[in-house]
């Protein structure tokens, strides 16, 4: 059974930084794409970052490139969110997801209800 389990949110103020942890198992974490999305409250569900299991590439929001870097950790099953220079506008619950996509891209845009999806972290950025 696929089980990701988010941790490391909480509260921080602006400019500071976050780490997220996803821990996957029940299933094999090199074949599937990986990706990070928020939803922040009234809002719809939003890809932040994803990356791909086949080559490797890397898709990041407009709104996070530069101060976030999604990571994996294979032997480990775990995969980061690394998130610097934080921002009120950041403050969303953020979940993980896996799925089988080559694209990391198609991942983020795409969002879908049939990926693997965690429970969610709460981030919430304010002085």
């Amino acid at each position: 059974q696929v089980q990701l389990v988010e941790s490391g949110g909480g509260l921080v103020q602006p400019g500071g930084s976050l780490r997220l942890s996803c821990a996957a198992s029940g299933f094999t974490l090199d074949y599937y794409a990986i990706g990070w999305f928020r939803q922040a409250p009234g809002k719809e569900r939003e890809g932040v970052s994803c990356l791909s299991s086949s080559d490797g590439s890397t898709y990041y929001a407009e709104s996070v490139k530069g101060r976030f870097t999604i990571s994996r950790d294979n032997a480990a099953k775990t995969v980061y969110l690394q998130m610097n220079s934080l921002k009120p506008e950041d403050t969303a619950v953020y979940y993980c997801a896996a799925a089988y996509f080559k694209s990391a891209r198609a991942m983020c845009v795409l969002s879908a209800d049939f990926y693997s999806w965690g429970q969610g972290t709460q981030v919430t950025v304010s002085s």
